[in-house]
């Protein structure tokens, strides 16, 4: 559990120093992963850069009226969401939006306003050793992407390893569940889809 902690807090460090300053050019979209033996939680953090807000806030207030409604919160989060692709062994998985909070339009056109949308997927069975493949492609065009797993809380599920492409927009997570052996548990030697 300490361990737990202990790599939450550093990530969230690293995110703090990168959104304390004003984000200029990019959409930070920070992503934190957390596997259960039955779902995954995840949480995002999204920061329109200065240059980049006024793309950003044409498509999340679409009625343009300066006012972010919790309709207009919810069906962005929504395209977040969509704009996902979440495997499981292989299998498509459909993330569920938990909550979405939005900061004030100022700290936003500032770059310092964060988005945070929570989401979760149920997982479906599986063997010992499990895949997770998370793709993202919201806003790519301007898109910074962070992604990183927590250890988890379960003593039987233990990572064996987290790759990533170099936009991160693609990020793989291997682990085993329910006392699966970590020695090489993939056929591929942990290659992943990315680096073929």
């Amino acid at each position: 559990m300490k361990l737990r902690l202990i790599v939450a807090a550093a990530f969230l460090l690293c995110l703090v120093r990168v959104a304390s300053a004003h984000r200029l050019d990019e959409y930070l979209q920070a992503t934190i992963i957390s596997v259960d033996k039955d779902h995954i939680q995840a949480s995002m953090r999204m920061i329109p850069g200065v240059a980049v807000f006024s793309s950003v806030i044409a498509s999340i207030d679409t009625n343009g009226d300066g006012i972010i409604s919790d309709a207009e919160q919810r069906a962005y989060a929504q395209r977040v969401l969509g704009d996902l692709s979440l495997t499981v062994d292989g299998k498509s998985v459909l993330p569920k939006l938990v909550s979405v909070d939005f900061p004030q339009i100022e700290l936003m056109r500032e770059g310092l306003g964060e988005i945070h949308i929570e989401f979760t997927a149920d997982l479906p069975h599986g063997s010992h050793n499990r895949r997770l493949i998370l793709q993202k492609n919201h806003q790519k065009q301007n898109a910074a992407y962070l992604i990183n797993c927590l250890v988890p809380r379960d003593p039987d599920i233990r990572i064996v390893a987290q790759n990533r492409n170099e936009r991160q927009s693609f990020y793989q997570l291997d682990y085993v569940q329910a006392g699966g052996s970590l020695a090489r548990p993939f056929a591929n030697g942990g290659q992943t889809s990315a680096d073929r």
